[in-house]
């Protein structure tokens, strides 16, 4: 009897639970907006607390309109942060010839020979080469078990976390094991962790380590490094 190949299977976020998510961001934040008017009015009755002048200049707008002022905020809030987190989303194709990979501005395509291991860490889908090279790390919140039947339906190795873990080393600035390119650009990347608006720096900087065959994990500030896989 002959059998036909599983058809592609693509993960994305509907429009539906893109809008479920809109609106249950806008409420929640409309509704802590909505908490600091009496917040604010119990600061200012204090004789010491901090943020007292900030709270001073909330209570001074007349009603209606700081009530309707901070819902409005709160709710632009929630939808700002819902849309700005949709840009880093990942849809993720799987089929027996290649997975396909696409977010706002970005589409990576990656043929099965590429592919050694498949896995989910916290929130990012990990791809890791033959030899245990990273070449794919994407931000994805479709939950495992839904990963893990694309993947293995189409026979791709899926498994519960990196098979490499044991090979990470702490960092150290010029640690003798690294080329010196590579002791350079995790100095580089340690400097740019330190400030909250250069997310894309770090990104960058971790795919530039991959490109030369170094595989970076984070504890906190901290960078573990490894190599190409030995297994």
């Amino acid at each position: 009897m002959r059998t036909h190949p599983a058809a592609s299977v693509t993960l994305a976020r509907s429009a539906w639970a893109q809008g479920a998510l809109y609106a249950a961001a806008a409420g929640l934040l409309a509704g802590v907006a909505w908490l600091l008017d009496p917040l604010a009015n119990w600061l200012v009755g204090l004789r010491w607390a901090p943020m007292r002048g900030p709270a001073r200049l909330l209570v001074s707008i007349p009603e209606p309109w700081l009530t309707v002022g901070l819902v409005v905020l709160g709710a632009l809030a929630g939808t700002a942060l819902i849309f700005f987190d949709s840009l880093e989303q990942t849809s993720v194709t799987v089929s027996g010839e290649r997975v396909i990979l696409k977010r706002t501005g970005h589409v990576q395509e990656i043929a099965r020979e590429q592919v050694g291991h498949v896995f989910r860490e916290k929130d990012r889908l990990v791809l890791l080469g033959p030899k245990g090279e990273e070449i794919a790390r994407e931000k994805c919140d479709f939950n495992a078990r839904r990963l893990a039947a694309a993947f293995t339906e189409h026979g791709y190795a899926w498994v519960a976390d990196d098979p490499y873990e044991d090979e990470f080393r702490i960092w150290v600035p010029k640690t003798p094991e690294l080329p010196e390119l590579a002791n350079a650009l995790l100095v580089a990347r340690a400097e740019a962790m330190k400030s909250s608006d250069s997310g894309d720096t770090v990104k960058e900087l971790r795919r530039e380590l991959a490109r030369i065959g170094i595989v970076i994990r984070d504890k906190g500030r901290q960078q573990y490094w490894r190599g190409p896989g030995r297994r």
